[in-house]
């Protein structure tokens, strides 16, 4: 049985456009007021102008660019003084391709200052404000590259796998105190930062809006992972299961037999 969160105020990064602006539009909808977070003012003011217009909501926006630490702290500090935020849409990111061997340094490192280091910033923040209160959720938005080797995307789909491990070691903290983790993986996603699909075949293409409806669909659901194109629900559960089956033997107090290794006490 599902049931949407209780009302309270969103704050969503990377709003002014793609996923983001989808996920402001769905939550006013449902009577969240909301807070836009984005780099773009321009576009933040004709969204928030749209929305406040169309349902209501109360809607804020601040400008900031997540790869700089002092807008982080910004951001991070609204997160744990706003008694009114309920939900945070993680989902401001960035995409760096290419063979990681002939990257630029510069643009990988700016990629992981926002991928993983002010996602993870703002999802702490969060994590803070909301066990103080016993109630709230953190969407924090991966992909399915996390669970995918590809050449030309090395590092972002490493930053994607971050998001995944953090989001699951994140639902073991914060579930027993009363807070709600959704990790959301999207495939390929007509939105901006693949040039809208352009050159891919539409089979493999979903609209942003599907994405964004599945998604809050899984969020209502309770869903830890949700991944919108999964057909087959059991396909992750099973892959879950044979990482947690894994367990008992990552850890031991000697190598495995096919390394052929002694102590150096045997000698």
């Amino acid at each position: 049985m599902s049931a949407q969160l209780p009302l309270g105020t969103a704050l969503i990064t990377g709003a002014s456009s793609g996923i983001g602006e989808v996920y402001a539009d769905r939550l006013a909808k449902r009577g969240h007021d909301l807070i836009l977070v984005a780099r773009n003012a321009d576009r933040l003011a004709v969204l928030t102008e749209r929305l406040a217009g169309a349902t209501g909501r109360k809607v804020e926006t601040i400008v900031a660019d997540l790869g700089v630490a002092a807008d982080r702290r910004r951001v991070e500090s609204r997160l744990r003084d706003d008694q009114s935020i309920a939900l945070l849409i993680n989902n401001a990111g960035v995409l760096a391709s290419g063979p990681l061997a002939s990257a630029n340094a510069d643009d990988v490192e700016a990629m992981l200052d926002v991928n993983v280091t002010a996602l993870t910033r703002l999802a702490a923040a969060a994590a803070a404000a909301f066990v103080q209160r016993g109630s709230g959720a953190i969407v924090n938005l991966s992909s399915v590259m996390s669970m995918l080797d590809t050449p030309n995307t090395a590092a972002y789909g490493a930053t994607k796998a971050y998001v995944l491990s953090l989001t699951h070691s994140l639902h073991l903290e914060l579930a027993p105190r009363g807070v709600q983790v959704q990790a959301v993986l999207p495939g390929y996603t007509r939105t901006p930062m693949i040039q809208d699909g352009e050159g891919l075949p539409p089979e493999l293409v979903m609209e942003v809006d599907d994405l964004v409806d599945a998604a809050l669909a899984g969020l209502d659901q309770k869903e830890l992972i949700t991944i919108p194109s999964q057909h087959k629900l059991d396909s992750y559960q099973q892959v879950f299961q044979a990482r947690a089956d894994l367990v008992s033997h990552l850890v031991g107090n000697k190598p495995a037999a096919r390394y052929n290794a002694t102590s150096s006490a045997a000698a």
